[in-house]
């Protein structure tokens, strides 16, 4: 079994685009959204969802009214200014502030404050007809990101095993972050999607230096390849110093906001320029 992410490391470069439409050509594959804080593979895959389940990392500070003091001693302690009072003079805890790091719990005189598992989001195993995919969503401001990605990622293992497929597509996050390094650690190959400006460069190097870090094999995709010559040499003439394979490149085509506005991939237009571009490039992948 293969695992092989998409993958950049800036937004907007056509990761997600590129990801979605290699799932077509793929056949029957396991699919991972791994880009829990703002997931979007699910608008062009239309998963129908089977399971949902929840999601908890680190821990919330939970008062029993009953035995409560009113001392103040848990307000006094916070240093994140987490905990209020209500009209009665009872603590209460604004989530949003608290860290979790359970002093007011430890400082309790009459114990009543006691520390429960905290609610961050909820992951879906879903259906849709390029195979079983899996995503999540991480509630506002929850944490552990990458443990997210990785509890999907063990979760799509399970599955491909299960079912006997051989491939397991994974749509990264942008950037070089928590999240991006839980999705990329143990995969069998990192399609680095690049873009030819200043910051598309920038961020190649950042995401191969980071794949190097943890001994992954990376390949290149130069996206919008025409709409700066010169950069685009750069790219072309750093993969070959950094011995990268370089896979190809598109150039720019306005059916890429057609595709997206109709809720479709570039696959979907397989007699088109980009769709043939595409299937090329998927089967230097392969």
């Amino acid at each position: 079994m293969k695992e092989i992410l998409i993958i950049s490391g800036k937004g907007g470069a056509g990761k997600t685009s590129l990801c979605a439409a290699f799932a077509v050509l793929a056949g029957k594959s396991v699919l991972v959204d791994c880009d829990v804080d703002a997931s979007d593979l699910h608008l062009l895959l239309k998963p129908e969802v089977r399971e949902t389940h929840p999601f908890f990392a680190g821990l919330l500070p939970e008062i029993g009214k009953e035995g409560c003091t009113r001392c103040g001693k848990c307000m006094d302690v916070c240093r994140f200014g987490a905990v209020g009072a209500d009209r009665a003079g009872f603590p209460v805890i604004d989530e949003n502030a608290c860290e979790g790091c359970g002093v007011c719990a430890s400082h309790c005189p009459a114990e009543v404050i006691h520390m429960k598992p905290r609610s961050c989001g909820e992951w879906y195993e879903s259906e849709t007809a390029r195979g079983t995919m899996f995503h999540a969503k991480l509630w506002p401001g929850g944490e552990n990101s990458g443990k997210l990605v990785a509890e999907i990622r063990r979760a799509a293992r399970a599955c491909a095993g299960n079912s006997g497929a051989d491939r397991i597509l994974l749509d990264g996050p942008p950037g070089i972050g928590c999240p991006v390094i839980s999705a990329m650690t143990g995969v069998d190959l990192a399609v680095i999607v690049t873009e030819p400006t200043v910051s598309g460069f920038h961020d190649l190097d950042r995401t191969v230096r980071l794949a190097r870090q943890f001994e992954v094999e990376c390949a290149v995709i130069l996206n919008k390849a025409d709409l700066n010559r010169e950069v685009a040499g750069r790219v072309r003439s750093y993969c070959e110093e950094k011995e990268l394979r370089f896979l190809g490149e598109i150039p720019f085509d306005p059916l890429f906001s057609q595709a997206l506005r109709e809720g479709k991939t570039l696959a979907d237009y397989p007699d088109s320029a980009p769709g043939r571009k595409i299937a090329e490039l998927w089967r230097a992948v392969e």
